[in-house]
């Protein structure tokens, strides 16, 4: 799988970020209809990274990965390797 950045924007409830409402991919702007599942890798501890991951379903139907890396509050899209 490879990453690609992608722009989500969030639900921030009690935390930052705390989970995806609708993701931009290729211009396109995605509706999250479901989340799936979720898990946690990494650290929670200051200045160490800790990842969140988002298996969602989408409006057009289809399912999608999602990373969330809270050290640099940056989104990615995981994709197949062609």
């Amino acid at each position: 799988m490879k990453l690609r950045e992608i722009t989500v924007i969030t639900y921030d409830g009690y935390k930052a970020a705390e989970h995806p409402l609708r993701f931009i991919l290729n211009g396109h702007t995605y509706q999250v209809t479901e989340i799936i599942d979720r898990w946690y890798e990494g650290s929670a501890a200051p200045g160490e990274v800790y990842l969140i991951y988002f298996k969602v379903k989408a409006d057009d139907g289809r399912i999608y990965l999602l990373r969330y890396n809270g050290l640099f509050d940056a989104w990615a899209i995981l994709e197949p390797e062609e």
